[in-house]
């Protein structure tokens, strides 16, 4: 019996037929943030089956899409997280099936028109960004598993359509995320679809760091403005806002006006965890922290979910789904809580909403982060000297310290303090995102804490009483 279910897991997954780098499961212990003890691969194995059978449907000349919620339609949405889930499941008919159909479906600009009827036909122009993003990233996977040099050249395309998104869907010289190739920017902007691990990955794939960087940079700039515009709770971004985080003057066709945390900003904390989980980020762990805490304190636990709230944390939904179970189960991974971490991987695992296109996909990409399976390809990973710390980023704390403080940075960046007289006193390399300096014993004064990273630095002053 155990054979038979061996083999059936490999049809599920594609490995009967093509060999790839990275059999699944991965099992992958990410560099970053917790696992829950509860983890086990085959409930993605489950999960996914389940998803393929009721979404997905075979076109024509090996086409293939993702249903939507009237299933006689499919949105750019779906093919992009239909991407990342075959990719990683090693799916890789089902994967190129997919990618057809997006390039099949595509406007001038390169990006796929959002809704289609069915295999074929336009009923909804132009591109939404969260599509290009999760297809890009899903392709440079695809790269990594299967190589280049097939009927499909995965690295090309996944060059060409990040060089796309970065003409027509990110504002030009201010670096905010567009939602859209034909709209948005400055005035009006979607953080859920804000992805700054990938860009980091976009950025070492094309040579492209320094601009990529900016993009992840201001994407935490949007999502600070807007927390603290509004007076959010944790980590309740808005739906949609413009780039200084006030509630956006063109979001009136959007629900709320795209004011309450719904099903938009609900995938905030998975994307945002990711680039914790991946890189380390004290940006992410930030965000992610304030998005566990809020439901492992202010709601009492991962079981009080509901589907929607106003920023300041008033409920407004109804509805225990996996949307937003999911997410948050993701930002308990950066929370530092591990019964909290395991309770929501149980939530998530035993909700069972098998015909929900929203909810049942994104409990499935949720379970593939959460099980070591939404892993960074090495050919992805960004190097520490590519690694551009923002202002924002760097802390030192307590402030003023009666000699011992902390100083919170990325992995493998230098710390040198210099003492009010310009000698240096302690200088050290960071083995994790914080790092303790000791310097009792040393004169009160104001002194000067420099984080250096590829000849760039970063001075912060701490006062010694």
């Amino acid at each position: 019996m155990k054979k038979i279910i061996f083999f059936a897991t490999l049809l599920v997954c594609g490995t009967f037929v093509h060999s790839q780098t990275q059999s699944f499961p991965a099992n992958k212990i990410y560099a970053n943030g917790l696992m829950a003890t509860t983890k086990n691969s085959q409930d993605v194995v489950d999960s996914y089956a389940i998803w393929k059978n009721n979404f997905v449907e075979n076109c024509n000349n090996g086409r293939s899409r993702v249903k939507f919620d009237t299933s006689s339609q499919t949105v750019s949405e779906g093919i992009g997280y239909g991407m990342l889930l075959s990719v990683y499941m090693t799916d890789k008919t089902l994967f190129d099936a997919l990618w057809l159909y997006y390039k099949d479906n595509v406007n001038s600009n390169g990006v796929m028109n959002w809704k289609i009827n069915g295999c074929s036909g336009t009923i909804g122009q132009n591109g939404a960004t969260d599509a290009e993003l999760d297809a890009a990233f899903a392709l440079i996977v695809a790269d990594y598993q299967w190589g280049s040099t097939g009927t499909i050249n995965y690295k090309n395309d996944a060059k060409t359509l990040i060089s796309s998104i970065k003409t027509y869907e990110v504002e030009a010289n201010t670096f905010v995320l567009k939602p859209g190739d034909a709209f948005g920017g400055t005035a009006i902007t979607n953080p859920s679809y804000f992805a700054p691990a990938y860009y980091r990955a976009f950025g070492v794939f094309t040579n492209d760091t320094a601009f990529w960087n900016s993009v992840a940079s201001k994407s935490y700039t949007v999502i600070n403005n807007n927390l603290t515009q509004n007076n959010a709770a944790g980590g309740l971004v808005s739906d949609w806002c413009d780039a200084s985080g006030n509630y956006s003057s063109q979001a009136g066709g959007y629900a709320n006006q795209g004011k309450n945390y719904t099903y938009d900003a609900a995938r905030t904390p998975w994307r945002i965890a990711v680039d914790y989980l991946w890189y380390g980020s004290a940006e992410a762990k930030t965000y992610s922290k304030k998005s566990s805490d809020f439901v492992r304190l202010t709601l009492g636990g991962t079981s009080n979910i509901k589907d929607g709230y106003q920023q300041n944390g008033t409920l407004s939904g109804q509805w225990h789904n996996a949307t937003f179970v999911g997410a948050f189960a993701c930002a308990a991974m950066s929370g530092e809580n591990q019964t909290h971490l395991d309770a929501s991987y149980t939530d998530l695992k035993n909700l069972n909403e098998p015909n929900s296109y929203f909810n049942h996909t994104l409990k499935t990409l949720y379970l593939l982060a959460l099980t070591g399976n939404f892993y960074l390809p090495p050919t992805a990973v960004l190097k520490t000297a590519d690694f551009t710390a923002s202002d924002d980023v760097i802390s030192v704390y307590p402030n003023p310290s009666k000699g011992i403080f902390t100083v919170t940075a990325p992995k493998e960046f230098e710390i040198i303090v210099i003492s009010p007289q310009g000698t240096i006193v302690s200088k050290q390399k960071t083995t994790a995102e914080k790092s303790e300096i000791n310097l009792a014993g040393k004169a009160a004064g104001v002194y000067l804490v420099k984080v250096i990273n590829n000849q760039k630095s970063i001075t912060k002053k701490v006062i010694l009483e």
